[in-house]
């Protein structure tokens, strides 16, 4: 079978390698010329563990193909996935114009029956459009070869994307009504045979229903890690901890443990922009989503927690205070700036007078990126932060550790060194990495999300 993948941004290049190495010749196409080269040498521009073996294995197998030209990667493709980017516009929607450009672009290519499958994140309707705007482009030729939108939305989590993709939950196919519907799902279950093998995992729906399937999932994990940052507040407020909350309510078989660890709040890709474009469907359709409206706020007000803690602490006026920053990424194993709680806290403690000296295992380009876009209104506070080569290398004449990011390679530290480093022995963990009581024995005062009780025993 050939497909093709319109672009090579997280989706389009984990959705290009994995097919690519399930045996399907795979065409992908990118409209970013530079990055297209970097790609067929080989070269990731992303980090993902194990995508820079899988596509280079491809290439060398001659399964996967990069290319700028459109036309040339859709001629002759059965089945082409739309994977580029739906970037929230100022109101909260999603923007549609690199999904209709792709869309074009299917029209004036495609020569045969083509399976046309959203893959972006998109919104209710989405594929109505998508198809209007084939229909133009095919007008335009004079042609009509048939088509079939699909939704088939993706459930990958950046930093475990090719287990997700190997090992699905669950594959949904929103199918349109009708013999191209069925044509279109008899090529998509032959495409996706080799990850259902074991077991049926393809869940068949309307269109609509899979595209609305995507915002729900997301919503409803987003939610979930609101609601426990809520509690953890809480349990700091009454003197619980929310450590044995968590199990407590996990064990439940309804409830089960997964997105229940209070932090400094959700960021990334998909949770911010999806739950913005969600609350704008509801707009769009008169309909008032107060759970999710709830859930947004309250993850904006606790990506403010740790420097509560800190002013609380040290006092509004931070100048002279250094800290040490480990974790930038807006979670482990991904290089992935975007809403990262890190953005939010080094700009509240350099506008207090702070300087800071960060460290990441793998975000540190995507960082100097970011903050120089952050701070072009105010480029002096560039001047107080600083990037160190290693965890321990940031620790240097700090006043206090702030953690972020719970990389692994954090959760082990040796606190002797980390102590001794630090000019007064005092950690902010926004990730609940260690024991209080563990804190304590070592002579570390610990301030964590909703460990009062467990502190204060």
């Amino acid at each position: 079978m050939k497909i093709a993948v319109m672009g090579a941004g997280y989706v389009g290049l984990v959705t290009a390698a994995c097919f690519a190495d399930l045996g399907v010749d795979v065409a992908c196409v990118d409209t970013d010329a530079a990055k297209v080269a970097r790609l067929r040498k080989g070269q990731i521009p992303i980090y993902e563990p194990g995508l820079d073996l899988l596509v280079q294995q491809a290439l060398a197998n001659e399964r996967l193909h990069f290319t700028d030209d459109a036309a040339e990667a859709i001629a002759g493709r059965s089945i082409v996935f739309i994977a580029v980017g739906t970037p929230p516009a100022e109101d909260g929607s999603a923007d549609l114009g690199y999904v209709l450009s792709a869309a074009r672009s299917i029209g004036a290519a495609m020569d045969d029956f083509t399976v046309v499958v959203d893959k972006s994140t998109v919104p209710v309707g989405t594929a109505d459009h998508v198809g209007d705007a084939i229909r133009s482009a095919l007008a335009v030729r004079g042609a009509n070869p048939g088509f079939a939108v699909v939704s088939n939305p993706e459930f990958l989590k950046e930093g475990a994307a090719i287990a997700d993709f190997m090992r699905p939950d669950r594959v949904v196919l929103g199918l349109p009504a009708g013999p191209d519907g069925q044509r279109a799902r008899a090529l998509l279950d032959e495409l996706y045979a080799p990850l259902t093998r074991n077991h049926h995992r393809t869940l068949y729906m309307d269109v609509r229903s899979a595209e609305l399937t995507k915002y729900a999932a997301n919503a409803m994990l987003a939610t979930r890690i609101s609601f426990m940052n809520e509690l953890a507040n809480l349990a700091d407020a009454v003197g619980a901890d929310i450590e044995a909350v968590r199990q407590g309510i996990g064990s439940d078989s309804r409830i089960g443990y997964d997105f229940l660890y209070a932090g400094t709040g959700y960021g990334g890709s998909c949770f911010p922009k999806d739950i913005r474009a969600l609350r704008d469907t509801g707009r769009q359709y008169g309909v008032t989503l107060d759970v999710v409206a709830a859930v947004e706020d309250a993850n904006a007000r606790q990506k403010t927690v740790l420097t509560r803690k800190i002013v609380a602490r040290l006092g509004e006026d931070l100048d002279g205070r250094h800290f040490a920053l480990w974790g930038l990424a807006f979670k482990p194993n991904t290089d992935d700036m975007r809403d990262a709680p890190s953005r939010d806290i080094v700009r509240a403690l350099l506008e207090r007078g702070a300087t800071v000296t960060a460290y990441d295992p793998a975000a540190m380009d995507e960082a100097r990126h970011a903050f120089a876009h952050d701070l072009a209104d105010r480029p002096a506070l560039l001047d107080r932060l600083g990037y160190a080569d290693s965890a321990d290398a940031a620790l240097a004449w700090a006043d206090a550790l702030v953690i972020v990011t719970e990389w692994k390679v954090f959760r082990t530290p040796h606190f002797g060194k980390l102590r001794a480093a630090l000019r007064q022995p005092l950690v902010f963990d926004g990730r609940n990495l260690y024991a209080p009581h563990r804190m304590q024995a070592e002579g570390i005062e610990y301030h964590a999300i909703g460990r009062a009780a467990d502190r204060a025993g």
